[in-house]
């Protein structure tokens, strides 16, 4: 780089454009080079890239967008049996201990030893994925959660979210910090968080209804695959006359296991708004779902207790 001194100040005000522009160029390539790794990708490096890509139109936007989407799919199964994991709450659980998700048969399947005898009840509770020993009490579970909060775990910090809007787990109830924390999840990656906030706004908690913003958010966290979202998308399309917009949203959020947009969907049909080929074809996108989800090890979990209920 020239010696500024000795430039006038129009070749000054170049030389650093020129200087700005190769500082620029050499990020550009150390993200190309990171979004090209095949482990675990770093959230914060693609939101990056995507930020870059938007301003100056380059063709990295759609290399980040579609490592955020593999990373989104990838995270749908469950890392034990594989399987797709249930969009219901009841039908999948996260593990404090290293946040891996799993499916509710898997987080209570039977462990046996070599000879095939059933180990005893302390190793029943232990974490199915990594083996952790259970907490042993709620104070446990909620420090070893802060630990993975403090880690950067995009799943601990939703919860803990999640925790400060209901004030439950011994948080104090607290909007403005629980969306904090959904902005926080949802930039490394968790596009649940999005749907969160996009609430938020719709309903105006912790914030002033914005139906802009809602919708913005929404369509943010369908992008990323959160059925809830999808639906609340079509509620608003809804609700503004759309009733077209609405049924393609609709229609999508079945597919994805939202298994009360059902409801609405049969609603649009008596109201004429939907045709008899629409709810068949919803029930068939929903049958699919089921078809994928479905295994006796989560069976037995169900029966075993309605808190372990998959769809």
């Amino acid at each position: 780089m020239p010696n500024h001194r000795l430039l006038n100040s129009r070749q000054r005000e170049l030389a650093k454009k020129l200087a700005k522009k190769s500082d620029k160029e050499r990020r550009r390539e150390k993200l190309t080079k990171q979004m090209k790794r095949e482990d675990d990708p770093d959230w914060a490096v693609l939101n990056e890239a995507i930020a870059i890509a938007k301003q100056e139109g380059e063709d990295l936007v759609k290399t980040a967008c579609v490592k955020k989407k593999e990373a989104f799919e990838e995270a749908k199964d469950c890392p034990i049996c594989t399987l797709r994991l249930p969009s219901l709450s009841t039908g999948r659980r996260c593990m404090t201990c290293c946040g891996k998700e799993v499916c509710c048969g898997c987080a209570c399947a039977p462990v046996y030893d070599d000879q095939g005898n059933l180990l005893d009840i302390e190793k029943q509770n232990e974490c199915p994925f990594c083996r952790a020993e259970a907490p042993k009490s709620k104070e446990e579970a909620m420090k070893r959660m802060k630990n993975r909060v403090e880690a950067g775990d995009a799943n601990a910090i939703y919860s803990l979210g999640c925790y400060h809007h209901d004030g439950s787990h011994g948080c104090v109830q607290d909007c403005i910090k629980a969306l904090e924390l959904y902005h926080r999840a949802a930039e490394l990656g968790y596009s649940d968080a999005y749907t969160n906030i996009g609430y938020a706004y719709d309903r105006g908690k912790g914030v002033e209804v914005d139906k802009k913003k809602a919708m913005h958010y929404y369509e943010l966290s369908a992008m990323g695959g959160d059925e809830v979202a999808r639906n609340n998308l079509g509620t608003m399309e809804k609700n503004a006359g759309n009733m077209d917009r609405a049924l393609q949203h609709y229609m999508m959020a079945v597919r994805d296991g939202y298994h009360m947009t059902l409801k609405r969907i049969k609603d649009m049909y008596t109201n004429g708004h939907a045709t008899k080929d629409d709810t068949t074809k919803a029930l068939q996108l929903y049958q699919a779902y089921l078809d994928e989800i479905k295994s006796d090890q989560r069976d037995k979990a169900a029966a075993f207790s309605d808190v372990y209920r998959y769809y």
